[in-house]
């Protein structure tokens, strides 16, 4: 040992056999009561069905005379704080076919705005396959650190 400097040691007390594991099933997304809160915001799920996504939006885009994904995003109001994002748990996605234009529009943008985890309202609109097929809740995270 090094003079000044302590070890420590730790260990579970036993084999690998006696660890644990704890399956989380309560979460504070969706909570919108008490002192703790993280309401849902959105729910988004687009189904293509056997379109290619990435031409459906080249499509509505060029329909509604949008040069580009930062054009289009201009012209639509979107949320405009940061949110948690998790996989929608009962997707319920919108077909694509049923949809206006301007629906798919918001839908898309958001979904080009958000990972898997977070929504970020000043990143840059990222459109691929991924992205736009993913069923995602959006939470309003700001009540969290209450």
């Amino acid at each position: 040992m090094i003079a000044g400097l302590i070890e420590h040691l730790a260990n579970t007390g036993g084999p690998m056999s006696r660890t644990r594991t704890e399956r989380i099933s309560v979460s504070v997304l969706g909570n919108d009561r008490g002192a703790v809160r993280c309401p849902r915001v959105l729910r988004l799920g687009i189904d293509f069905g056997r379109r290619n996504p990435l031409e459906c939006v080249r499509r509505v885009l060029k329909q509604r005379g949008f040069a580009d994904a930062e054009e289009a995003r201009a012209c639509v109001a979107l949320p405009l704080e940061p949110c948690i994002c998790r996989p929608d748990p009962a997707p319920t996605p919108v077909p694509f076919a049923t949809m206006s234009a301007d629906d798919f529009l918001f839908q898309a943008l958001v979904l080009g705005l958000c990972t898997a985890w977070a929504y970020d309202p000043a990143r840059p609109v990222l459109w691929t396959h991924t992205s736009l097929t993913r069923r995602l809740e959006l939470f309003d995270g700001r009540g969290f650190y209450a």
